[in-house]
């Protein structure tokens, strides 16, 4: 595991002089603006442009999210026993590859609905590659002690690269139109791609034994999460929220576009005004933690969430409004930078190395199959019933996560827990997680979750 400091000095270990992380962390950023143009831009692609019913942006978002919830058990197998930076490097260059054919076709004049799903699934099966190999490539990079500072530090600087993105998709869509804009994301892929491959700190993938299937690696990080409370309390907590979310970011896109006569413009500086929340979430996940303990902070900010879509449920066209629902998305992307920023900390620290990425992907399968049912439900319902009474019954959902996390030890936690004693590394077969060496027995979209689109709030409420 890298250092941030020459460990010959008694210097105070700084992330900033840590050449290792910095890569990492630009390379990641710049990935993370590239994608919140395509956030931005895709909608407006699919509802302005080619003119996409309720129905067609269901399935859209269907489309993007059912590679996670079929291939992130796989892909966090493979990322365990092969080079992460590899797989994340092979990640980005097809989805700039599928990316780049959107604007090929749109200057023939053959773009379809149908290609922009077909982009869709091949862009969220390249995302799960990649996203399953970066995260877990972090706690090999710094010492645990630095986790916690990493990832807020990371949160923060994914919610401002999402606020520059967002608002660089909004300029690029008035300056060359949507389809043409998308090349801003596919030049990230390029620069992550770039930055990924000058990471220089050695990897130590653990090689399967002769004649191993993945599915016993598979099986293995089932049964290492569903072990360990901690983490099996986490994961259901980020799944019945990205469940909940997804129903809601279905159609809310289409909700502001459509029903409150937002323009591509307006669009993009909500979403920015509301990665800002994020950014500060992130930032204060630290002291936050620190003062009232990682439990009930995480408590606090599921418990605010439903709150948040209020101004959304009540708004009506109207620039006043316009104002209100940007408020209410820099508070709810605050509490999930803030939640978000701990609860993956702790699932990296008590989680040992050559579990990490099985670990998070079987957080990613479970978080990211939730999403294409709920977008499934969201279009039903939304040509059943209405976009906004789906959007009411969305906002209920919220309630969920916050009764699974109150009936469970985690809302008591005061201090971060303690690394595992052992290495599952240099365990062949692993059944279930050593328990921290100290601390309370109990344990971050993202909009959060765990997938590339929503890596600013990753694994948050």
């Amino acid at each position: 595991m890298t250092s941030s400091t020459d460990p010959s000095s008694g210097a105070r270990p700084s992330l900033w002089r840590h050449r290792n992380f910095w890569r990492y962390l630009t390379g990641q950023a710049t990935s993370v603006t590239g994608s919140s143009i395509s956030s931005m831009v895709i909608p407006v692609l699919a509802v302005l442009e080619l003119d996409a019913t309720t129905a067609e942006v269901a399935w859209l978002t269907f489309l993007g999210q059912l590679p996670p919830a079929l291939l992130a058990l796989h892909a966090g197998a493979l990322a365990d026993r092969h080079s992460k930076r590899r797989q994340m490097i092979t990640g980005d260059l097809v989805s700039a590859a599928a990316l780049a054919s959107v604007p090929v076709a749109a200057a023939l004049d053959r773009l379809s609905l149908t290609q922009l799903m077909v982009v869709a699934a091949v862009q969220g099966a390249a995302g799960v590659l990649h996203d399953a190999a970066a995260i877990s490539l972090l706690p090999s990079l710094v010492d645990r002690s630095l986790l916690q500072r990493s990832n807020a530090r990371i949160g923060s600087l994914f919610a401002v690269a999402a606020t520059a993105g967002s608002n660089l998709g909004a300029a690029l869509t008035a300056l060359l139109g949507p389809a043409r804009a998308l090349l801003g994301d596919v030049l990230s892929y390029l620069v992550s791609t770039w930055c990924t491959a000058r990471i220089q700190a050695p990897e130590s993938p653990r090689p399967a034994a002769e004649g191993r299937r993945l599915h016993t690696d598979i099986g293995e990080g089932l049964r290492y999460v569903n072990g360990d409370h901690r983490l099996r309390t986490l994961t259901l907590v980020n799944a019945t929220t990205s469940g909940a979310l997804a129903l809601l970011n279905t159609l809310w896109a289409l909700y502001l576009l459509r029903s409150l006569a937002l323009g591509p413009t307006a669009f993009g500086v909500v979403l920015g005004i509301g990665a800002l929340g994020a950014a500060a979430g992130a930032l204060a996940a630290p002291s936050l933690a620190a003062r009232y303990g990682p439990g009930p902070m995480m408590l606090t900010a599921l418990a605010i969430t439903p709150l948040t879509q209020i101004p959304l449920l009540l708004a009506s066209p109207g620039l006043v409004w316009q104002f209100a629902i940007g408020a209410a998305l820099f508070l709810q992307l605050a509490c999930a930078g803030a939640a978000g920023t701990t609860q993956r900390t702790i699932r990296q620290v008590v989680t040992a190395d050559g579990m990490q990425a099985r670990m998070q992907a079987v957080s990613t399968w479970l978080t990211s199959g939730a999403r294409p049912v709920a977008a499934l439900l969201a279009g039903g319902l939304g040509t059943w019933i209405g976009v906004r009474p789906t959007l009411i019954v969305g906002t209920c959902l919220l309630v969920v996560p916050l009764v699974v996390l109150y009936r469970s030890p985690l809302r008591s936690l005061l201090e971060m827990p303690g690394s595992p004693a052992v290495d599952a590394a240099s365990v062949e077969t692993v059944t279930s997680p050593t328990p921290p060496a100290s601390g309370p027995i109990v344990p971050s979209p993202a909009a959060a979750v765990d997938v590339r689109r929503d890596r600013s709030t990753e694994d948050g409420p």
